[in-house]
């Protein structure tokens, strides 16, 4: 693993001599993944797959970026907290501290951070355009790695929490981590409301009346070999848009003229 742009593993005798164009925020959660993953499932993934596209990003187009380590306070839905050891974040928590890890940054010259997450109870959009007035020269952009690529063209039955394309990816990353002989089958059971069905409106998910082995979506076909290619792809549409934030000196310069 190259050192230049992994901070979980490297040092400022490193880093020091070295320019960076962009810092990279994996993002995740603390939480049950099925029976089946860990429970920082989204955190690692969000790293693991940030440090590839930095890794492309440099190789590929002479970018360098930093991936700062991941964060795992993830906001839960209504029956998520009680889940042994399932931590749930206030948005107003992540906030604070998303607006700590800006601050150091811009303070240090950083002026770009891309947050990559892994979480999908996870939204940073408030946030964001909050910190815009607060830091008008700070570009921050969110992504959802998972979402990056539609996962129905590369998995042949996705959910979305422990599912096949979250399996695949940590059998790819860590199959040390997976113990697919214990998951359990990922069944959800949908609102009454046909409405909420059809995304009419919006209500978190009360987890424990959904789920019964906090997973939504069979794990069963996952391979690592699935995981690979996705996470590539994925990585590999990072690594442009890093690309592309560096060919921007702010946000005049990301709109035609």
């Amino acid at each position: 693993m190259n050192k230049e742009i992994d901070l979980s593993v490297t040092n400022y005798g490193t880093v020091r001599p070295l320019a960076y164009d962009v810092a990279v925020l994996p993002w995740g959660a603390t939480e049950p993944h099925n029976l089946h993953l860990p429970y920082l499932t989204d955190s690692i993934l969000a790293h693991d797959v940030a440090v590839d596209a930095a890794q492309r990003a440099l190789e590929e187009y002479g970018v360098r970026a930093m991936v700062l380590p991941s964060v795992s306070l993830g906001a839960q839905n209504p029956g998520q907290r009680d889940l042994k050891f399932c931590i749930h974040y206030r948005s107003a928590t992540q906030a604070a501290v998303l607006t700590d890890i800006v601050a150091s940054l811009h303070h240090q010259g950083i002026r770009k951070l891309l947050i990559v997450n892994g979480h999908g109870g996870n939204s940073f959009k408030g946030m964001i355009r909050d910190l815009a007035v607060d830091y008008p020269d700070f570009l921050i952009l969110a992504s959802n790695w998972f979402a990056v690529l539609p996962a129905k063209d590369w998995f042949d039955e996705p959910g979305d929490h422990a599912d096949e394309l979250e399996t695949s990816a940590m059998m790819h990353y860590h199959p040390e981590l997976v113990r697919l002989e214990d998951a359990g089958p990922g069944d959800a059971r949908p609102f009454t409301l046909k409405s909420l069905n059809e995304k009419v409106a919006w209500i978190p998910r009360h987890w424990t009346l959904v789920t019964d082995d906090t997973g939504i979506g069979n794990p069963q076909l996952a391979t690592a070999e699935k995981g690979r290619r996705f996470a590539e792809a994925v990585a590999e549409k990072y690594a442009l848009l890093l690309k592309e934030l560096t060919d921007v000196e702010g946000v005049e310069d990301m709109y035609e003229h």
